[in-house]
């Protein structure tokens, strides 16, 4: 579930307390449960990082960046469930890696990554191959102007909900806030991409920004089932503020008269409002 403000959560958590530190050891604790893919062996894992020092902690899309001293990168990609955390875990028994620091007074003394399901990734890269998994990723959403989204849009007659979720176009939306950014802009999810006017894309433009800076401010979105936790196993807050999002069968907040559908895209639940969004 994490995409972007969950993501860029978990990195302003974990920032503060582990940029400039050194990975005393790195240890992928027993775990019973479907295991994470990790890139490359967990051998050569341990031995490039144990010894190096973490100095930048950043967001790529929806994936964590550790950068350390020696110019390779650590990146996680959380995926449906996975948590970077400098806390007591929610559980032990799904603890996938960790990085112990040398306990420092007011700093964490560790690091980890937490994956109920075991659908996140790690992997430590170089520079170049930095370069092309960012290559293959579209303009990140907080970046993107009203002129990105004209061209992005123009390109495909697929349905715009669908082209919010493909991250070759659009970096760091996932299911959950491309619901809302299109209820909030007034934008039929079945609405063909190129066929959305100049007017609506700076709707569009300034519902991306408003909503991804507010869940950031509010920590992110914890549903229901407890999944997303921030770095100290906290729940987020946007949840609250949804107006659409797993709200089927509601009166629609926005217009009052309709209720919210639920729909099916791209094998994704779609929620929306047949009025405010036709």
């Amino acid at each position: 579930m994490p995409e972007l403000p969950e993501v860029e959560t978990m990195v302003r958590g974990i920032r503060t307390d582990c940029v400039g530190r050194r990975i005393d050891r790195t240890l992928f604790p027993p775990c019973r449960c479907r295991p994470i893919q990790i890139s490359p062996s967990r051998h050569t894992f341990i031995k490039h990082t144990e010894g190096r020092t973490i100095t930048k902690i950043r967001r790529l899309a929806k994936r964590i960046v550790l950068e350390l001293d020696s110019g390779q990168l650590i990146v996680v990609e959380p995926r449906m469930t996975g948590l970077m955390l400098i806390t007591d875990p929610p559980t032990r028994k799904h603890r996938r890696i960790c990085f112990e620091f040398s306990p420092v007074r007011k700093k964490a003394p560790l690091l980890e990554f937490w994956d109920r399901r075991g659908l996140g990734t790690i992997s430590l890269l170089n520079p170049q191959q930095f370069l092309r998994l960012e290559s293959r990723l579209g303009k990140d959403a907080l970046d993107l102007s009203v002129e990105d989204w004209i061209s992005i849009l123009a390109q495909t007659e697929r349905e715009i909900k669908v082209v919010l979720l493909d991250q070759s176009r659009v970096a760091g939306i996932g299911n959950l806030y491309a619901s809302e950014i299109l209820h909030e802009a007034r934008i039929s999810p079945f609405r063909a991409a190129s066929s959305v006017s100049r007017r609506q894309i700076q709707k569009l433009a300034n519902a991306t920004i408003r909503i991804l800076q507010e869940a950031i401010v509010y920590e992110g979105s914890t549903l229901g089932d407890g999944t997303y936790r921030n770095a100290l196993n906290k729940d987020g807050g946007y949840q609250n503020h949804h107006l659409v999002y797993k709200r089927a069968d509601t009166l629609c907040s926005s217009c009052g008269k309709a209720t919210i559908h639920r729909a099916v895209q791209a094998q994704r639940a779609t929620f929306f409002c047949g009025k405010c969004q036709r």
